[in-house]
């Protein structure tokens, strides 16, 4: 598909005398060397690298046409892509283009949170492992971030080596015979 660019060229006349035994025309030879380096020389890059580079792109093109030009007397100063034009259609392709990486961006960085919770989990279950009591203590903490949700009714599982030690535990509270 075919891209507009428009560019303006600044060139001064250095040497007066060149330029007028060795071209018919100096204005019209210096835009048509313009004209024939900017379209060779955007063919050679991406679409990408003329968007993005735009500044690069234009002072390969300013020494190609400054070679050409040099032996005419004529100095080329600046060369400027002022618009880029794209067709409605590639314009499309690059925004869909652009939602994907997005969307894949997006998709690395959730993985990626995944990874480190995954990961924060297993240093978890070491330091619980450890220590089983701080397991009790934990679901303990979930009962109650549970609760505190005014959920009208909580079922809790306990083991049964919690229920045994709290009957251990509640026959110390008995009043005493004495």
């Amino acid at each position: 598909m075919p891209i507009k660019v428009n560019a303006v060229v600044w060139y001064r006349i250095v040497n007066p005398m060149a330029s007028v035994l060795e071209v018919k025309n100096i204005d019209t030879a210096v835009i048509q060397v313009a004209l024939t380096t900017l379209r060779t020389g955007i063919g050679q890059h991406s679409l990408d690298e003329v968007l993005k580079e735009q500044e690069a792109v234009a002072n390969i093109i300013q020494g190609k046409i400054d070679a050409v030009t040099e032996p005419w007397g004529v100095k080329v100063v600046r060369v400027e892509m002022k618009n880029v034009e794209i067709p409605q259609s590639m314009q499309r392709v690059m925004a869909q283009e652009a939602e994907a990486l997005r969307e894949k961006r997006a998709r690395i960085i959730k993985a990626q949170a995944e990874f480190e919770a995954a990961e924060q989990l297993r240093k978890a279950s070491e330091i619980i492992m450890q220590n089983p009591a701080g397991l009790e203590l934990r679901r303990m903490q979930m009962i109650t971030e549970v609760g505190a949700e005014q959920n009208t009714m909580t079922i809790i599982m306990m083991p049964s080596e919690f229920v045994a030690m709290a009957k251990n535990l509640g026959g110390l509270n008995k009043p005493s015979a004495s």
